[in-house]
């Protein structure tokens, strides 16, 4: 059994197909802190896919510190790596097998070799990142061949990633999330296409 951190997004949700076609008995996990309710798009997501889905509140101490970094920085990248960090360092106390859909294009959230080996080893458990593998063009001819996407202008609606709690919370405390993040584009997964779970 393996246990994805699970956004709903096209990346999460390429992972889990990946992994239930390797054979792995797929769980889905969303992580949540307990400022908003953001893991709502992914549980839409995971009845698509038809796979078990959970939330796993985790202590709010790990986004605010989070916050923190990305006050201090100006630019969200520090304070992303240092909730993904803590998250599965926290979930690898509960879980054996762990994964996630980091791409090897990804800057944010991003493990080095040795923080992967390190986790391993301290936590003895195994962590699967089945993406790390593929390029841009592939995974978008993945994510193309299997899923049917809704686009979502950052910050516009709530998504289940740790970019809508911060959002959320940065606003909570008087400051304009949009200072912080450049515009993008996130997206959630609304339908599949030539693959049954």
């Amino acid at each position: 059994m393996v246990y994805l951190l699970f956004s709903g997004g096209k990346d999460s949700s390429l992972a889990a197909v990946i992994l239930k076609k390797l054979g792995y008995d797929v769980k889905l996990i969303t992580v949540n802190f307990g400022i908003i309710d953001s893991y709502k798009l992914a549980e839409e997501t995971a009845k698509i896919l038809k796979m078990e889905h959970k939330v796993e509140y985790l202590d709010k101490s790990i986004l605010l510190e989070g916050v923190s970094l990305i006050l201090k920085h100006g630019y969200p990248a520090e304070g992303i790596n240092y909730i993904h960090k803590k998250v599965l360092e926290t979930l690898a106390d509960r879980y054996k097998v762990l994964a996630d859909g980091i791409r090897r294009d990804d800057k944010v959230p991003r493990l080095s070799y040795s923080e992967i080996q390190s986790l391993e080893m301290r936590k003895n458990i195994q962590y699967i990142s089945p993406l790390l593998g593929f390029g841009h063009k592939t995974i978008k001819d993945l994510i193309n061949k299997y899923f049917i996407i809704e686009e979502i202008k950052s910050g516009t609606k709530i998504t289940s990633d740790y970019e809508a709690e911060i959002r959320a919370y940065m606003k909570q405390i008087g400051e304009d999330p949009k200072k912080y993040f450049p515009e993008h584009k996130q997206s959630r997964v609304v339908g599949v296409r030539n693959w049954e779970a």
